[in-house]
């Protein structure tokens, strides 16, 4: 067998069986490493020490695909992804917290259907099996409460869907991320209640649940929808993309755009800030498609399809993703690393902004 012609998936089965990789098949993996530029850059892969890079991974690799049952995706595309981004990103996060000296908080910002909430479990997996505490918050679990966001509802009709700027407590995002930040520095066992929130409730209305009770967090990583997204210049929605098109379109638009300044506080606990960026922002709603239809097709409740583009179209009337998204991956001050995500969910290129 030519172990050079070796694919990734098959030197990974390798692995998953518990087998050491042998000279060959090293050296396959590492030509494939360097191969990818931009993402040996952004994982600090260098010719002098790729081995020693996928001596690290290979271990780590096997050590997590123990919990294989415990991740919440299992594709054909799942072992690859590890092993090009989750491992890896996870090391550099370990790395990021140890030269830090506290709390590292990680921003995660991604629309509908990037995989933000399975990149944060996994992320959360790894960076136990490495010695860090972790835990995962999602914006979804600052919401104001029910009760807040009925009344929240009759001041502003406009806010049918919770979601939107505005929605949030946020407030109570800054409370618990400032505690977290400190809280691995803490000589005492500090308990810190983490807001959750059941979507399920009130009819998919949600509400707030019992918090989880944490202390003595390494890492945090805060994910959402426009998490450390900023406001953009008024100008701008006078000629916004669809579906930003009447003169109440733009209204509302540009009344979310101010309520971005409130959160602007809150995006200053983050450390770092990753963007899952698919390379056509309208697959969110091929993809929120797919999803809807498996949940009709396995017996459960699902959106229309017609329902499906009003629901997305709101929130892209909310915060555009051409708008407020794109601007992003081209600012090195304010992200630290993009993911791409292709229509079929296997990863682009990854890369530093302005590469």
């Amino acid at each position: 067998m030519d172990f050079f012609n070796l694919s990734l998936g098959e030197i990974l089965q390798i692995l998953q069986q518990g087998k050491s990789l042998e000279k060959k098949e090293l050296e396959a993996l590492a030509n494939q490493e360097l191969i990818e530029q931009k993402r040996a850059d952004v994982f600090n892969i260098t010719s002098t020490n790729v081995r020693e890079v996928i001596m690290e991974r290979s271990l780590l690799f096997q050590s997590v695909i123990n919990d294989y049952d415990k991740f919440p995706l299992r594709d054909d595309q799942t072992l690859e992804t590890l092993w090009k981004l989750w491992l890896p990103l996870g090391i550099k996060l370990a790395n990021k917290r140890q030269n830090l000296g506290r709390s590292l908080v990680q921003g995660i910002l991604g629309g509908q259907g990037t995989g933000k909430t399975t990149l944060a479990k996994i992320l959360v997996l790894i960076l136990e099996k490495l010695g860090y505490k972790t835990i995962s918050i999602s914006i979804d679990d600052i919401y104001k409460t029910y009760a807040e966001r009925q009344l929240l509802q009759k001041q502003d009709s406009r806010l049918i869907w919770r979601g939107p700027p505005g929605t949030h407590d946020v407030s109570l995002g800054i409370e618990i991320l400032d505690k977290l930040r400190q809280s691995e520095n803490q000589i005492s066992d500090n308990l810190i209640p983490i807001p959750r929130f059941n979507k399920s409730l009130f009819n998919g209305a949600g509400d707030r649940i019992e918090p989880e009770i944490v202390s003595k967090i390494d890492i945090v990583l805060f994910e959402g929808w426009f998490v450390g997204v900023l406001p953009v210049e008024e100008r701008i929605f006078d000629f916004a993309p669809p579906p930003i098109i009447t003169e109440a379109d733009k209204k509302f638009a540009r009344d979310m755009n101010k309520q971005l300044i409130e959160y602007l506080p809150l995006w200053e606990n983050l450390d770092n800030l990753i963007v899952l960026y698919p390379t056509d922002y309208r697959f969110s709603k091929q993809w929120r498609k797919q999803a809807e239809q498996q949940m009709i097709a396995s017996g459960k409740s699902g959106m229309s399809d017609d329902e499906i583009e009003k629901f997305v179209d709101y929130f892209w009337k909310a915060l555009h993703p051409e708008l407020f998204i794109k601007p992003l991956i081209k600012n090195p001050e304010l992200v630290d690393l993009v993911i791409e995500i292709n229509s079929d969910h296997s990863l682009g290129n990854i890369y530093y902004p302005n590469y």
